[in-house]
């Protein structure tokens, strides 16, 4: 069986932001898992190009949509590009193929019974001379009461409604209040496909179950009929069969999925028709990704147009949350609107998939674009961990190697079989994590995975032995390797630039999940010479995040800003001479154990470079498993007094950042020696 894959359509109407990214990075890391996995996998997107926002764009700009919607979508491809997402095809809704299924679909749908018209108010301006689309008239929710809303749908309650029922209205375009004028509309009768939309959100894995449940809120006060038209000018399809009347941009937009499977048929000749995937009875599944604000659009309409119209209809709708920036909204008033081009001005795009990625769950709740936190977690977790990991073993084997003829140790099962068959052990569930859009458990699980070989590096310091006995040394670097070389399939789904940069240093094709699936112990040929070791990643710099936000004029720009957090009220103030008296130390995790009794206690080992190692109680077990500790830098308070947790004398305290329970990130000192002074 193929899959389709698709995100939801970019509206061409301006750039992609940090927002858009969110869904596009976690749709490319699925497709390109499926991929690994061996499976004939089609991934398509799309600009949504209709309206009246891009006509009145357009004029602004002296150029014809046409011209207009053709440089944003320039611009879209070259930002996915940039961002590694690998779309097989990137269309467009304003093409002959999406005019032919737009037209087809009305036409069945009209022929079955299921298209009705009748007249309605509709908002006009009478200084613009024109009728005004839903999202040129703002107002006041009338659910929830929140300003500046559009006149289909609250951005901050998810209601819809029609825009007579915002409360204080005005237009977009000239800021005057309406008028309403009768003119008569196309409809699509929404509510005679209930019974079907009620089957169809109870089965299961087609949405998240908890939206599924208050979509229900839409059957108990009546599905109502679905106005599929517009009145001229307007920068869409005509109707068949009417004057000056154009089809509604939702109607037209996710035809747009079908439409460019049918563009990507066409030109790669391999397959006949979009209808290899959208056909009743298609060998295929279909997969939509889209964000929770478009739910009712894509779980509720687009269905029964699809059950109308004979077609398939998608087997899941993947549904992810919004993003926030330091844990608000994006706001360009405070700098925080970050658009994908800056980012990528200033930034590696391996960064922000990695990042992403730790964040994603399989539901639809938020995620936020902690500024501190981003730098701080990628520097911890993708530089120091995985990215040291290749540069220990790599670099360190190019410095020896090449005396040898760069070749590896035969393999040593007593000194590191278990290691890769422990690593190996997790390969199965991070797949069903990535399968199931679970990002954040399997960046967890390669995390241990990267956490168990350095300390296995740690343990054997084969850059010590090196200088007595080269063999020795070449044996644990040679075992470290085959993690090194799992990592490539592993991480090629998250950050595949990074993974290729691992196959070319070690000299082999990057594995795959499907040659993981009966993989074992060697997974390296060893008579076969490794490459080049080069850097792999850098660490982010303070500085450099710092340019992603623009302060306001008025304002002193901020070197970074701090994630959100619920007031705590006014800090005292402290004298300079009290702060200077703290001292905060690197150290490295040596050993660490759950706390009997304790739930959110760890009892970490620490060498802080004095001899003897240090016991400290942390408070951070839900946020971090034990063995995910091990053979890590942290920051310490050195200079505490010690005190007891649960009858153990701790004798220091280990900083992180964040809110607390799950969302504690620890402070990262970087790859320096325990007992570094932190400054």
């Amino acid at each position: 069986m193929k899959t389709l894959v698709t995100c939801a359509l970019p509206y061409a109407n301006g750039p992609i932001h940090l927002g858009h990214m969110v869904e596009h990075i976690q749709t490319d890391i699925f497709v390109r898992f499926l991929r690994s996995q061996g499976e004939q996998v089609v991934f398509l997107c799309a600009d949504d190009t209709h309206g009246t926002a891009i006509e009145i764009s357009a004029e602004k700009q002296g150029i014809t949509p046409e011209k207009f919607i053709e440089q944003v979508s320039n611009d879209h491809q070259a930002v996915f590009r940039d961002f590694q997402v690998s779309f097989d095809l990137y269309s467009s809704t304003n093409s002959p193929e999406n005019q032919h299924y737009a037209e087809l679909i009305y036409n069945r749908a009209k022929e079955a019974g299921f298209i009705g018209k009748k007249a309605i108010e509709q908002a006009f301006d009478e200084t613009a001379n024109r009728f005004l689309a839903d999202r040129f008239i703002k107002g006041e929710c009338p659910n929830c009461g929140t300003k500046d809303q559009y006149g289909d749908a609250c951005e901050k309650c998810s209601a819809t409604y029609g825009p007579k029922e915002l409360k204080n209205p005005y237009s977009v375009l000239s800021g005057k209040t309406p008028v309403w004028k009768t003119s008569e509309h196309v409809f699509f009768q929404l509510p005679k496909h209930e019974a079907f939309l009620k089957e169809q959100l109870a089965k299961p894995g087609f949405m998240n179950p908890g939206l599924a449940t208050q979509l229900q809120q839409f059957f108990k006060k009546g599905l109502a009929d679905w106005d599929i038209s517009r009145d001229g000018p307007y920068f869409g399809f005509p109707i068949p069969g009417e004057t000056n009347k154009f089809f509604y941009v939702w109607l037209d937009a996710p035809i747009g999925y079908i439409s460019a499977a049918e563009v990507w048929a066409k030109q790669t000749g391999k397959a006949k028709s979009a209808l290899d995937f959208w056909a009743k009875d298609a060998d295929a599944r279909i997969i939509h990704v889209i964000g929770k604000d478009i739910v009712y659009f894509h779980c509720l309409f687009w269905p029964s147009v699809l059950e109308v119209a004979g077609l398939k209809v998608p087997e899941k709708v993947h549904i992810h949350g919004h993003l926030t920036v330091n844990g608000e909204k994006m706001s360009k008033s405070r700098g925080t609107f970050i658009n994908a081009r800056p980012y990528l001005d200033v930034l590696d795009p391996n960064y922000l998939r990695f990042y992403y990625a730790s964040l994603l769950g399989p539901g639809p709740e938020d995620l936020d674009f902690s500024l501190l936190e981003f730098r701080q977690r990628v520097n911890a977790e993708l530089v120091n961990n995985l990215g040291n990991l290749a540069n220990r073993t790599l670099s360190r084997g190019g410095d020896h190697l090449p005396k040898l003829g760069k070749t590896l140790s035969p393999a040593n099962e007593a000194l590191g079989g278990q290691l890769v068959r422990d690593a190996l052990a997790k390969v199965k569930d991070i797949a069903a994590a990535y399968g199931a859009f679970d990002h954040r458990q399997a960046i967890k699980l390669i995390l241990e995975i990267g956490y168990s070989a350095n300390q296995f590096l740690a343990k054997a310091e084969p850059w010590k032995s090196a200088k007595t006995d080269l063999e020795a040394a070449r044996g644990v670097l040679s075992e470290a390797a085959e993690i090194v070389y799992l990592l490539t399939a592993l991480l090629d789904p998250v950050v595949p630039a990074l993974a290729q940069k691992l196959a070319e240093q070690l000299n082999r094709p990057k594995l795959t999940f499907k040659a993981l699936q009966t993989a074992t112990y060697p997974l390296l040929d060893r008579n076969v010479p490794i490459g080049e070791a080069l850097p792999l990643i850098t660490r982010i710099e303070e500085a450099v995040v710092a340019k992603l936000v623009i302060a306001p004029k008025e304002e002193p720009k901020k070197k970074e800003a701090a994630p959100a957090a619920a007031p705590a009220g006014p800090a005292a103030e402290i004298e300079f001479g009290d702060f200077v008296k703290v001292s905060l130390r690197a150290g490295r995790v040596l050993a660490a154990v759950k706390v009997p009794k304790a739930d959110k206690l760890l009892q970490l080992s620490i060498d802080l470079g004095e001899g003897a190692p240090r016991t400290i109680v942390s408070g951070i077990a839900e946020a971090y498993q034990a063995e995910q500790l091990v053979g890590r830098n942290v920051v310490v308070v050195a200079n505490l007094k010690p005190r007891a947790l649960k009858g153990i004398e701790s004798r220091g305290m280990v900083l992180t950042s964040g809110p607390g329970g799950k969302d504690l990130v620890l402070l990262d000192p970087g790859d320096v020696a325990p007992g570094t002074e932190v400054k």
